[in-house]
């Protein structure tokens, strides 16, 4: 009974302090990341939680949710004059800011080779949770479609970001050779689109043929997809998130979809409150005593990011393109750390021994990024003439 009284407290001051943070400026997301830590080992509360095992399964399975819906909450007919930008943001760009990160870490920062790209890779993606929770609470009607581009670029990156993850484990146990990293890679990737493809299109005559009986039986048979779209190209050694975004896609865009207006704010009911769960279950394992050992090495990576392998990465796609110099300058503004960097750095402490503290390292990446850029967002595309 107590812990079922803690939950309902915290869920009662997230809520709280979503409203206090909103009037604020503040990100919401950052408000839940510190009353995570308040309530930490070394917060006010004193909860000692340090199982990495635990918060890893708790957050992949928020963050097989938050994929679900960023896929679901992609309306294609506005997207598709920005998917293919978007697209190679979340592949060409995601690359570039891994190895220019990567170079940094180890010329300027003296950290190994192995260590540094992990690091590069762990914080090479940007954030869907931060991304749709900015633009959406603040209802951010961005020119150009900008909005669409960041949200399919944030919604689906996280993929590429896991397999330069996985990669980088994979060689910091030493047991990698080249075959071996092309074959992890082209399997990730195939199994991904194979499974993804398939779960969809099950999923999408099933749903428009079914009527359920029962009220409420139509969002659960949903959830049962998106796990499944996770899971089964997850046990075959596919990458279950980028399968799980291609099954939100198709069924979000589901024109004669049965319920479906119930089904949106379900899910958007479910993600907000898997944004809660993953955020501050981040903040409660983070031991804030340990950040100032960091904070001088990931201020300086957090800087570097923001002002030159954002930018570059940014530039280099989008360029081609003929894109305008003010939507190139705030997409490269927008590019934001969160979650999911973190919980990967989690999967990287769980597997491998690192010189650095790898999880406060970029846990203070994070925070900085939604503090400084996540605050600033607004002020920059209205500064930029980007508001629509």
């Amino acid at each position: 009974m107590t812990y079922l009284l803690i939950v309902s407290l915290i869920i009662f001051a997230c809520v709280l302090l979503s409203r206090i943070s909103g009037k604020l400026g503040i990100p919401i997301l950052l408000s839940f990341i510190v009353l995570g830590m308040l309530f930490g080992s070394d917060g006010i509360f004193k909860i000692h939680f340090d199982d990495y095992s635990f918060a890893e399964n708790i957050c992949s399975v928020a963050l097989i949710f938050i994929m679900f819906y960023g896929g679901f909450g992609t309306n294609v007919r506005y997207a598709k004059n920005v998917a293919v930008r978007a697209v190679l943001l979340s592949t060409v760009g995601v690359l570039v800011t891994f190895a220019v990160t990567g170079v940094f870490c180890h010329f300027a920062l003296r950290m190994n080779p192995v260590e540094s790209f992990l690091i590069g890779a762990l914080i090479s993606s940007t954030d869907a949770a931060s991304v749709f929770s900015i633009l959406r609470s603040k209802k951010l009607n961005l020119k150009y479609n900008t909005a669409s581009m960041l949200e399919i670029e944030s919604g689906s990156n996280d993929p590429c970001a896991y397999m330069l993850t996985a990669t980088m484990i994979a060689i910091a146990k030493g047991g990698a050779s080249v075959n071996g990293i092309a074959i992890l890679i082209v399997r990730q990737v195939f199994l991904g689109l194979l499974f993804g493809g398939i779960i969809a299109v099950v999923s999408y005559f099933i749903l428009k043929k079914a009527r359920f009986s029962i009220a409420g039986f139509d969002m659960i048979f949903v959830v049962g997809i998106a796990l499944a779209g996770y899971a089964i190209p997850q046990a075959f050694g596919g990458n279950g998130y980028l399968s799980v975004y291609i099954v939100g896609i198709v069924i979000g865009n589901m024109k004669d979809i049965y319920n479906k207006r119930n089904l949106v704010n379900f899910f958007d009911g479910t993600t907000g409150l898997m944004q809660v769960l993953i955020f501050f279950l981040l903040g409660l394992l983070s031991f804030p005593s340990r950040i100032p050992a960091v904070i001088g090495p990931a201020l300086l990576t957090g800087l570097f990011i923001m002002v030159v392998a954002r930018p570059i990465a940014v530039f280099l796609v989008m360029l081609p393109f003929k894109s305008k110099l003010k939507q190139i300058l705030l997409v490269a503004f927008a590019g934001l750390r969160g979650a999911s960097s973190i919980v990967f750095a989690i999967f990287a402490v769980l597997s491998v021994n690192t010189d650095n503290d790898i999880f406060h390292f970029v846990f203070f990446i994070v925070l900085f990024s939604i503090l400084f850029q996540g605050s600033l967002l607004p002020f920059v595309a209205k500064k930029l003439g980007m508001i629509d």
